[in-house]
């Protein structure tokens, strides 16, 4: 009798465990999530300094029944599949935020108008014009088209950590650094409370 007790316990145990399994992250993420990580590109230690966040690169999630996507600017704004765009970040790294406040038919609408833009040229001079675009205008002017909210906060240029930036930014800029330009960085949108985390593999960060 002691030992159908142990294994009935046993096999209790381990069908708890099957059903406690965490949830690939993957399944979890839902349309209009805001993902980011810690690009590899060039510019990306420039945005960690002047910013002092780990965070240099957001994108946009799109679930469909034949995968899940991120829209995202870079050269040029692009769809790619999530586990490609989460393989890029340093060490795989991810920071998932979602907009819960907002209906689901919001959430399709802003990823439906950062769609509008795929194919431009991405934004080097992080100016506010449609015609080119940077990854975190892209993902704040969806939300603010589509559902008229602003994430994050606009920050001047010379605000920021613009000692460490180096000389590429006055190289960017034919050596005269425009202090008063207003932009919006991933740090900033990452800072906004109305965004609920739903999952970070980032210490200390929200």
């Amino acid at each position: 009798m002691r030992w159908w007790m142990l294994s009935v316990l046993c096999l209790s145990l381990l069908a708890h465990g099957a059903v406690a399994a965490p949830q690939p992250l993957e399944e979890r993420l839902k349309t209009g999530d805001l993902v980011f990580h810690t690009s590899r590109s060039q510019q990306s230690a420039v945005i960690q300094a002047a910013t002092g966040s780990p965070l240099s690169h957001v994108g946009l999630v799109e679930v469909t029944p034949s995968g899940v996507f991120v829209v995202e600017a870079v050269q040029p704004v692009k769809r790619v599949p999530f586990a490609k765009w989460k393989a890029r970040g340093v060490n795989g790294r991810i920071l998932v935020l979602r907009p819960e406040q907002l209906p689901e038919e919001k959430r399709e609408a802003a990823v439906a108008e950062a769609r509008r833009h795929l194919g431009k040229p991405y934004d080097w001079h992080f100016g506010w014009g449609d015609e080119a675009m940077y990854c975190s205008e892209l993902a704040r002017k969806a939300y603010s088209a589509a559902a008229e909210v602003d994430y994050g906060k606009m920050e001047r240029l010379g605000t920021l950590n613009v000692k460490k930036l180096g000389p590429a930014i006055r190289e960017r800029y034919n050596g005269k650094v425009p202090l008063e330009l207003e932009l919006i960085t991933p740090a900033s949108l990452a800072a906004d409370e109305r965004l609920t985390v739903v999952h970070s593999d980032f210490p200390g960060v929200r």
